[in-house]
C-alpha cells in the first residue's frame, strides 16, 4: 500500500510538473465586428474622369478552418465553397457597378497588368447563416488601399417564404436581395473613401502607371525603363512616352483589343452566376433553416438528469419529434447539397470551354491570350521595322 501511494505521488507530479511546462494554447483569432446595416454610396451624378478606375476582381480564394474542415470537410460542402468563390465576386462587381462611382469593373480569373486596382477576396466563412471575407485592395503602383475582414449575419426576414421557389413561384432575379450585401456595400464605400482621400494627380498616376505596366508586360524590352521601383518597392514613372509615340499608339491598340477579351470573360462569369444564383440561393436558405433547426433542437434537447421534473409523456414525445425532424433535415440538406453540385456542373464546364480558339481552364485561356498579344505585337514591330 505504501509503495501505491509513493507511486501515485510520482505520477501526480510528474503530471503537474509536464503541465506546468507545456506551451499555453493559443488563443482563438477575435471574432470579425458585423458590418451591420450599411448604405450603398452611390454617386448621383457620373464621377469626373480621374475618379473612373478600371477595377478588376479576382475569383475569390477560400480558407477552409480546422473547426469548419470537421463539420464541413466532406467533398459535398468542400465543392460548394469552391463554386461560389466565382459566385461571390460577382456580388461584388455588380455592387461596385451599381455604385457609379467606377470606371469597368470585371471578374477575372487572375491578375490583369491593364487594371488601375486589383480586389482580391478570400471567402473565411460561408454558410447560410454567416459569411466572413478578407479583401485586399491594390493599385497599379503595387500600393496597397487596405486589407480588411468583412462579417455580417442574415437574418430570418433575409429568407422570406419567396425564396422557397416552387414550379408556381419561380426565382425572380430583380426581386431577391443579397442576404448578405451590407458586406458587398461597405466594400465599395471603403473603396470610395479611400479614392476619396487622394489628390487628383495621384489618380492621375495610377492610370499612367497601369497603361506603362500593360506596356512593359506586352513588351519588356521597349518599355521597361519607363518604370522603376522606390525605396518603399512602388512602382514609378520614369519617363513618358512622346506624345504621338507610334509603339505606344500600338500599345494601346492593344489594351483595347485585350479589353475586348476580358470583357468576354466577365461575360462567361455573368452566365455562371446567373446559372448558379437560383440553385445557391435554396441551397443557403436550407442552410440557414438546417443551421436554425439544430440551434432549436440543441436548446430543446432533454435533460434526462431532470426527469422527474417532466411534463409527462407529451413533453417527451413532442422533444423526440424535433430532434427526428432534425435529423431528417440534416439528411435533406445533404441531398439538396448533392443536388447543388450537380446543377451548377454544366455551367462550371462552360466556363471553362474554348474562348475565341483557346482551351483549359479560363485561367490558362487568359495566359494563353495575354501570350498571343504579345507574339502579335512583335510580329507587327518586325513588319513595321
Amino acid at each position: 500500500m505504501v509503495i501505491y501511494r509513493i507511486a501515485i505521488s510520482c505520477l501526480i507530479t510528474v503530471s503537474l510538473i509536464a503541465c506546468s511546462s507545456a506551451p499555453p494554447p493559443e488563443s482563438a483569432p477575435p471574432p470579425i465586428p458585423k458590418v451591420g446595416n450599411v448604405d450603398l454610396d452611390s454617386a448621383i451624378i457620373d464621377p469626373e474622369e480621374h475618379l473612373l478606375l478600371d477595377i478588376g476582381v479576382k475569383v475569390f480564394d477560400i480558407e477552409i478552418g480546422s473547426d469548419e474542415a470537421l463539420e464541413f470537410g466532406e467533398w459535398i460542402f468542400t465543392e460548394i465553397r469552391e463554386n461560389e468563390t466565382h459566385y461571390l465576386p460577382y456580388v461584388l462587381r455588380n455592387t461596385l457597378l451599381t455604385s457609379n462611382q467606377w470606371g469597368p469593373v470585371r471578374v477575372l480569373p487572375t491578375d490583369d497588368p491593364s487594371m488601375d486596382l486589383t480586389v482580391s477576396g478570400t471567402v473565411l466563412f460561408s454558410d447560410g447563416l454567416q459569411l466572413a471575407m478578407r479583401v485586399i485592395v491594390l493599385d497599379s503602383t503595387g500600393k496597397v488601399w487596405f486589407e480588411n475582414d468583412y462579417a455580417d449575419q442574415s437574418q430570418f426576414e433575409d429568407y422570406p417564404e419567396s425564396t422557397r421557389y416552387t414550379p408556381g413561384n419561380p426565382f425572380d432575379s430583380t426581386a431577391f436581395i443579397e442576404p448578405f450585401q451590407d458586406i458587398y456595400n461597405q466594400i465599395n464605400n471603403d473603396l470610395v473613401q479611400y479614392r476619396n482621400g487622394l489628390t487628383r494627380e495621384e489618380l492621375t498616376n495610377i492610370k499612367r502607371i497601369s497603361q506603362l505596366v500593360y506596356a512593359r508586360d506586352l513588351s519588356p524590352e521597349s518599355f521597361s525603363e519607363n518604370l522603376s521601383e522606390d525605396e518603399n518597392g512602388f512602382l514609378t514613372i520614369t519617363s513618358l512616352p512622346a506624345d504621338g509615340d507610334p509603339q505606344f499608339s500600338r500599345v494601346q491598340d492593344m489594351r483595347l483589343r485585350h479589353h475586348v477579351f476580358i470583357d468576354t470573360v466577365d461575360n462567361y462569369y455573368a452566365s455562371l452566376y446567373e446559372e448558379m444564383q437560383a440553385p445557391y440561393v435554396v441551397w443557403r436558405k436550407y442552410s440557414y433553416d438546417q443551421i436554425e433547426e439544430e440551434s432549436i433542437a440543441e436548446s430543446r434537447a432533454y435533460d434526462f438528469s431532470n426527469y422527474g421534473r417532466s411534463r409527462g409523456f407529451l413533453t417527451l414525445a413532442q422533444r423526440y419529434d424535433r430532434y427526428r425532424w432534425s435529423k431528417i433535415f440534416e439528411m435533406e440538406y445533404r441531398d439538396l447539397s448533392v443536388g447543388f453540385n450537380n446543377e451548377i456542373a454544366p455551367a462550371i464546364l462552360e466556363l471553362n470551354e474554348q474562348v475565341h480558339g483557346l482551351s483549359g481552364t479560363m485561367e490558362e485561356q487568359y495566359i494563353q491570350w495575354r501570350r498571343i498579344l504579345r507574339q502579335l505585337f512583335a510580329l507587327e514591330e518586325e513588319a513595321l521595322d
